[in-house]
């Protein structure tokens, strides 16, 4: 294992209320198995990430400072709150932290903020309005035309009408996004697949709800094996350190959600791709894209850049215990990468193909539900050792906590189907009597996500411990 800066804390960082995002968690034990004190700040302290003893203290994020922002710029009261939040935990933790961001918003408001946080936090020396400018799925598409990368063609409607006809003109069915996913409200999916020119239409009507653009996107053809994902720490001059190719195996839901199954293989032209892209921005800190296969030409397509670790980084663990976010504990603190192994030139991610990382929830279901991935010899490569997301023997509660509220949902779901509705009172107007017209529910109040709950606790000691908050 490489040597780390012991006495350098780390600071995980999550504005969504997510309380079963498996990256969190991943972070945790990776820093934590290397020795090091790891703190989080976090949208949500329910759920069983908070329970993994690799982590020393958890504390409350403030109402305001993680409230989605869709400012490209900064001075925001959200960012405000979240500098004053940030302040607070660089003080009870006594001396600098290597911050890491873990969703697009906190990594967006951390380069935002990072000028500000000197002296406090070490952060990557990325241009601060970088991060937005990625993760922006609107942005993209000129960041890829001006880096050579190839994307699917993309339109961004300015009505209903041009969302009908764009629809058609792309080719139906097309992916539909939302610029910036990270200000939906619950319930808006952040992708989605539209088959007919007024689904088009009505999915533009939501752009108020939705905070930010509606973009339409050519769809490449589902294939198995078309889905690929690079994730990498660059460092000066968007040189990698330490990252690599997966595929896709499963997904929950199939094609276009979260990775369920992922296996790391090498693919040069996803590789140079990533590498060209975070050359010509230089880019600094880590980065998870995800490509798609164009099968007519086989050439990869950025359909994502995610400017902070992927949820499956873990799967990138070379033979020396390294990963991304490893690597960047490393160097920040000034101390050494372990170097490229043989076989790999300067500035090459190293390599240890075949490792499979499994989340279990989604992979069930995806087993249950989803189509059949393509097997293991279809890359003439043998099944490599297997990392689940949430099992782990020296962290066994975090398992049983998601196994458990997994449950308790599909439990709740099932019952809310067999239960029968209760029998609505049938009123008898009197002979003569106008109708009562009946109240309906206003499409802003239908249309509204419920008030998200966010803990207002004092901060939660976690030295090594198990017991929840």
């Amino acid at each position: 294992m490489p040597s780390f800066a012991t006495d350098v804390p780390a600071l995980l960082l999550r504005l969504d209320p997510n309380p079963y995002h498996h990256g969190t968690l991943g972070a945790a034990r990776s820093l934590g198995r290397a020795g090091l004190e790891v703190h989080a700040l976090l949208g949500s302290t329910n759920g069983p990430v908070p329970r993994t003893r690799f982590l020393h203290r958890v504390h409350t994020l403030p109402r305001a400072a993680g409230r989605p922002d869709g400012s490209a710029g900064g001075g925001s009261p959200a960012d405000a709150e979240l500098e004053q939040a940030l302040c607070e935990v660089s003080a009870a933790i006594g001396r600098p932290a290597v911050l890491l961001a873990l969703d697009d918003q906190g990594a967006i408001a951390a380069a935002r903020l990072a000028p500000r946080l000197t002296g406090r936090y070490l952060l990557p020396a990325v241009e601060p309005s970088l991060p937005a400018r990625l993760a922006d799925k609107a942005e993209l598409a000129a960041v890829c035309a001006r880096a050579g990368i190839a994307h699917p063609a993309t339109v961004l409607p300015g009505s209903a009408r041009e969302a009908g006809r764009a629809a058609a003109a792309l080719g139906l069915p097309v992916v539909a996004k939302w610029s910036r996913p990270w200000l939906l409200p619950a319930g808006l999916r952040s992708t989605a697949l539209v088959h007919t020119e007024a689904e088009a239409v009505r999915l533009f009507g939501r752009s108020e709800e939705a905070g930010s653009a509606l973009l339409l996107q050519r769809r490449l053809p589902d294939a198995p094996g078309a889905d690929w994902f690079f994730h990498g720490y660059a460092a000066e001059g968007g040189r990698f350190l330490a990252g690599g190719a997966g595929r896709k195996e499963r997904a929950w839901p199939p094609y276009t959600g979260l990775t369920a199954v992922g296996r790391w293989l090498p693919s040069p032209p996803v590789e140079a791709a990533a590498a060209r892209l975070s050359a010509a921005l230089d880019y600094r800190g880590i980065l998870d894209l995800d490509f798609r296969l164009d099968p007519a030409t086989g050439v990869p397509h950025l359909v994502d850049f995610n400017p902070r670790p992927g949820a499956q980084f873990r799967l990138f663990t070379d033979g020396t215990g390294l990963d991304v976010v490893r690597a960047q504990h490393l160097h920040l603190t000034g101390r050494a990468v372990p170097e490229t192994p043989c076989g790999h030139g300067p500035g090459e991610p190293r390599g240890a193909p075949g490792r499979v990382f499994v989340v279990e929830n989604y992979a069930l279901l995806a087993a249950l539900l989803g189509p059949r991935p393509p097997g293991p010899t279809a890359t003439g490569m043998p099944r490599g050792p297997v990392e689940p997301a949430w099992f782990a023997p020296d962290d066994p509660l975090p398992f049983a906590a998601m196994a458990a509220g997994w449950l308790g949902r599909c439990l709740g779901k099932v019952l809310r189907g067999v239960t029968p509705a209760r029998e609505r009172p049938v009123t008898v107007p009197r002979p003569g009597a106008a109708d009562a017209a009946h109240p309906a529910r206003s499409a802003h109040s239908a249309a509204s996500p419920p008030a998200r709950h966010t803990e207002t606790a004092p901060h939660t000691e976690r030295r090594n411990s198990c017991t929840t908050s």
